[in-house]
């Protein structure tokens, strides 16, 4: 027996090139076998590390929405712009101003978007720069009046919206002269919520009336 052969204890003689060759496979087996596991481990675990980062950077609950907008200082910016009366309406700490600046060409229209609490509910108030009652027919695209109301003292037309859906989601819209301007205020709203922003106006509306007598 040559020195390099090797004594299989359980044999009680050397391996034949065969053994040997079968051992060596069956050992190569169980060492990619165990690699493999230990690469699955490893990567488990960098997967949940990856997760648990995520979770406690990533903020819980609803995310913060932006800040709402200071319809009082950019009514002052539009003012400055265009050289006339803003209004700028008297409303309740719960409503939330998302939108407010001037749109158009033909009519400039001072417009705020007001986000008033109620479920999927919104108040518009806009005013139109030298405009007429057509102006607010368009608006409402097409909404004829069927009446007034009076509010704080003042007289506004009340428009009919037949059809919501083709109107915006409007469903209450009314409104009123202030000087040379209109005031409409239309939303997915009801009479008493659009009243409150009509009163929030009305020292305002009286003044540009005023100046223009």
């Amino acid at each position: 027996m040559s020195p390099s052969e090797r004594i299989v204890a359980e044999l009680g003689r050397p391996e034949t090139p065969e053994e040997t060759a079968t051992r060596k496979a069956e050992s190569s087996r169980v060492y990619r076998s165990s690699q493999t596991v230990r690469n699955l481990a490893a990567a488990l675990i960098a997967i949940l590390a990856v997760v648990l980062l995520i979770v406690l950077i990533v903020p819980r609950g609803s995310m913060d929405e932006s800040a709402p907008v200071d319809v009082a200082s950019v009514a002052n910016e539009a003012m400055s712009s265009y050289d006339r009366a803003i209004v700028v309406p008297q409303v309740p700490d719960t409503w939330r101003a998302n939108a407010a600046r001037v749109t158009g060409d033909a009519t400039p229209t001072w417009s705020i978007v007001y986000a008033t609490g109620e479920k999927s509910g919104f108040l518009n108030i806009a005013q139109g720069f030298d405009a007429d009652s057509a102006w607010d027919a368009r608006l409402l695209s097409g909404a004829t009046a069927d009446g007034t109301v009076t509010i704080d003292g003042l007289e506004w037309t009340h428009y009919a919206i037949r059809d919501s859906e083709r109107a915006g989601n409007v469903s209450y819209a009314i409104a009123t002269d202030a000087g040379t301007d209109r005031i409409l205020v239309y939303g997915a709203t009801d009479a008493k919520t659009a009243a409150v922003a009509a009163t929030g106006m009305t020292d305002q509306i009286e003044a540009m009336r005023e100046e223009t007598k």
